[in-house]
């Protein structure tokens, strides 16, 4: 290959986008640079950016300008080497037309590993079937500030939970034969008073401890062939000019042997938001002397500048051999590479893709009943019960009259993130049917309480200032025997919404008049069911006391309100549990509850962080007695395990899930620990009266932290393990020692306890 045929396979190129930034971002209009694909093709191409992505096309017409393309491409470099398309996948295929799965902080609600592996296969089959390889999900940033906008893509505030659901996706996604793209690669969640892209000034373990574990997990677990770099600087050091983290640790350490890809515009924001480098050639050195392999989403910076730096003996050809490798041994791990590859996808083998194009409109479909049926299974599952007096579940056969306020009562996409297509690309295109159903909530209830009166009052827009809809929806909720307030979010991005990337929060209060419009319906004495379609965690002031019930919904999807509904008239038990504390008060931020002693309620501080509801919780409609802890192995060497086992019982009178949370208490270390922090967990289905006995075996390498020299430690001494239905509602206790000396451990180390569900017993 000539210099420039290499450098060719290392960038993509983004057909169809904008140079005003509309569909990405403020900065987009300045890295965007006039490329003719036709004068690209000759040298080759590395990647197509967002074929179905970037503007609303019928899938079977999209498919088929992808299959053109990719044609192209191979016919026109001297190696017949097409190039990989990949797409967003944050919550479902981000094409027009395709299942909008709930968001991952719903993935993180429902605790399920299996179910979420079965999504991510799900999406990647559509994704594969219309000819693209590569998916940039999962996100594994652990949420460090609720107040930051991209928390609706996060899966929660726990490492444990963040990696074992990563870990999961990435094993759905990769099993369909498509690259998964671990992001963000890494600290990007930990900014500054949660503003996007700010600085990052976190210590060194808690970089270790908190933000490298779920990716850790999925390299070691997943066979993930993707990782994208952070926009973060932490500590002033850009991630994408990082060869500690992405070659020192990722690679050398940790094994990876597949492509880091450059997040948007990244490379070249070294150069004008970093300032760490002067050129853009300076810029693309840095990259490829860190590791990354390509750049995404289009040539800016591995173009002419790295070109002219490399023959002005700035930057070693040697990089760029080093990276095209492993940008080639990944086309030939996808068949790209093959002498008998085709341009055409699954989706149209057999059609006759020569005739009138319009012929093939409308024959994929990319939300079919098996799809929706899933998106509805996660759905159900990821809704938590916060608060119930009593009020759920409503009868459905009890005639009644239900008064639906708030401003996500009749908005079909208050279900939808901000990366969901209708929402990140629809949202341009006004005049462009959504592609997909979405029943808004008073439909739902509606289908749900056929025999129900159900009158509805917007009361205020979701970030609206006026009260001007107060007395009218007053008016309903006296008349009615029960609120509905249908509360939350308008996912956007940057600044066109309250929740999604760049819209990121002031303090953690609801947004615009909503929790004035909440008290006002408390005020009417009327029973209020709070109900959340949101990208994060609210303060709910008074309501979370003093509401009937609450019921929180993290953008639930297509079947969001469906599974809504169901939880409110009790076909469905809840079973989700909190991925994200709820404060109480909402500029208690930032807070989490894996803070350490100092982070918690202090007399010697005026601001209490304590949780309205912690991490964890959920509530069901059902009771579970936790009893009969044996601890077998109460004492076991640094390099040991203990045993354990309990009993889980169902008293009440319906089918219900419960949450066994495995939480570990380290009283004395040589650095500071958290208080409590999550090392495993277990989903449990009983029926009514259904027992099960559960087996633990707890490895002692999960009590390791990162000490005060750098490296991973176990410490001896005493240890609390504490099982939980919530990070706030510890049932029994295991008071346990570790015995030896202290023990350097590594990525070797076992990163799971071992739970045996023995088969239930009714009694």
């Amino acid at each position: 290959m000539t210099r420039k045929e290499k450098i060719a396979q290392l960038f993509g190129v983004w057909v169809g986008a904008s140079a005003e930034g509309a569909e990405v971002a403020p900065h987009q209009h300045d890295m965007e640079e006039p490329v003719l694909l036709d004068d690209l093709l000759p040298d080759g191409l590395g990647q197509l950016t967002r074929p179905f992505g970037t503007a609303p096309v019928d899938p079977a017409l999209a498919a088929l300008s992808l299959m053109r393309t990719q044609g192209r491409i191979a016919a026109a470099n001297r190696f017949g080497i097409p190039a990989v398309a990949h797409e967003e996948c944050l919550a479902g295929f981000a094409a027009w037309g395709a299942t909008a799965y709930p968001v991952p902080l719903s993935w993180g609600a429902t605790f399920d590993p299996a179910l979420v592996r079965e999504m991510a296969a799900a999406i990647g089959r559509d994704m594969r079937a219309v000819g693209v390889h590569q998916g940039l999900a999962p996100v594994l940033d652990v949420v460090r500030d609720a107040r930051w906008g991209r928390v609706e893509e996060t899966i929660g505030e726990d490492p444990y939970l963040v990696g074992t659901i990563a870990t999961a996706y990435v094993q759905g996604l990769e099993s369909a034969g498509i690259v998964a793209t671990l992001k963000h690669f890494a600290g990007y969640s930990a900014s500054r008073a949660g503003r996007n892209l700010a600085p990052v000034g976190m210590g060194a373990r808690e970089l270790a401890d908190v933000i490298l574990p779920p990716f850790e997990m999925a390299v070691r677990e997943s066979g993930v062939r993707s990782v994208m770099h952070a926009y973060t600087d932490t500590d002033g050091v850009p991630s994408a000019a990082d060869d500690e983290l992405l070659t020192g640790l990722l690679r050398d350490t940790w094994g990876f042997t597949g492509t880091v890809v450059a997040d948007y515009f990244g490379i070249a924001f070294l150069k004008t938001l970093h300032g760490v480098v002067g050129t853009f050639g300076e810029a693309a050195g840095a990259a490829l002397a860190a590791g990354v392999d390509v750049e995404l989403p289009t040539v800016k910076t591995f173009g002419e500048p790295l070109l002219d730096a490399i023959e002005a003996g700035i930057v070693p050809e040697e990089l760029v051999d080093r990276a095209v490798r492993r940008v080639l041994v990944q086309k030939a791990q996808l068949g790209l590479l093959d002498h008998d590859w085709t341009p055409v996808p699954p989706a149209l083998e057999g059609a006759d893709t020569t005739a009138d194009p319009a012929a093939l409109r409308g024959t994929i479909d990319l939300d079919p009943e098996g799809n929706r049926e899933l998106a509805g299974r996660i759905a159900r599952q990821a809704v938590v019960l916060l608060r119930n007096d009593g009020i759920l579940p409503l009868d459905p056969g009890t005639p009644r009259r239900i008064a639906l306020i708030g401003p996500n009562a009749e908005a079909p996409t208050a279900v939808l993130g901000c990366y969901a297509f209708p929402v990140h690309v629809g949202g341009q295109h006004p005049d462009i049917p959504l592609g997909i159903d979405l029943p808004t909530l008073r439909e739902a209830l509606q289908a749900e309480f056929p025999t129900a009166e159900i009158v509805v009052a917007r009361g205020a827009g979701v970030d609206d200032a006026g009260t001007e809809g107060f007395p009218e929806a007053v008016a309903l909720a006296r008349s009615a025997d029960v609120v509905i307030a249908a509360l939350g979010d308008r996912a956007g991005l940057f600044g066109r919404g309250t929740s999604g990337e760049g819209c990121d929060a002031e303090s953690l209060a609801l947004p615009g008049v909503q929790q004035q419009l909440l008290d006002t319906l408390l005020d009417t004495g009327t029973p209020v069911v709070t109900t959340l379609l949101a990208g994060r965690p609210y303060a709910l002031g008074r309501a979370a006391d003093q509401s009937a019930a609450v019921v929180q919904s993290f953008f639930p999807g297509e079947a969001g309100t469906a599974a809504i509904a169901a939880v409110l008239s009790g076909r469905v038990s809840p079973s989700g549990r909190l991925p994200v504390s709820v404060p109480r008060h909402p500029g208690a931020q930032p807070s989490t509850y894996l803070a350490a002693r100092l982070g918690h309620a202090s007399e010697v501080s005026s601001i209490d962080p304590t949780p309205a509801f912690g991490f964890g919780h959920g509530l069901t409609y059902t009771t579970f007695e936790w009893s009969d802890l044996v601890v077998a192995t109460a004492t076991t060497p640094t390099d040991g395990e203990f045993r354990l086992a309990l009993t889980v019982r169902n008293t009440g009178d319906r089918a219900g899930s419960e949450l066994v949370q495995l939480y570990l208490h380290d009283p004395v270390a040589s650095v500071v620990q958290p208080l409590q922090r999550l090392i495993g967990y277990v989903r449990l289905d009983l029926a009514a009266g259904q027992e099960a006995r559960i087996d633990a075996t707890v490895p002692a390498d999960l009590a390791s932290f990162t000490g005060r020299n750098g490296t991973r430690i176990v410490e001896p001494g005493e240890l609390e393990l504490r099982l939980g239905a919530s990070s706030t509602e510890p049932r029994l206790t295991a008071r346990v020692v570790l015995t030896g000396t202290v023990r350097q451990v590594d990525h070797r180390r076992r990163l799971h306890a071992d739970f045996e569900v023995l088969p239930p017993a009714a009694h």
